[in-house]
């Protein structure tokens, strides 16, 4: 296994790590705050940029293009 692709794997990990506690962070302080509900907007707003990305990412043709190319 190449070195980039072992980084990748271990960055990969490390950021969902830290999203899971970030977003259990919130879920916390939300249903133990008063107005805690408003703390859940950011984490709306991240998943959304994530989930549109991730959809682009996945669905445009011009870099299926770069698939093709013999390495």
């Amino acid at each position: 296994m190449p070195l980039e692709r072992l980084v990748l794997i271990v960055v990969i990990v490390i950021a969902g790590l830290f999203g899971t506690v970030w977003l259990v962070a919130l879920l916390t302080a939300a249903f133990s705050m008063p107005l805690g509900v408003l703390a859940l907007v950011p984490a709306a707003v991240a998943g959304y940029v994530v989930w549109r990305v991730i959809s682009e990412r996945l669905g445009n043709a011009e870099d299926d293009h770069y698939d093709r190319i013999e390495k």
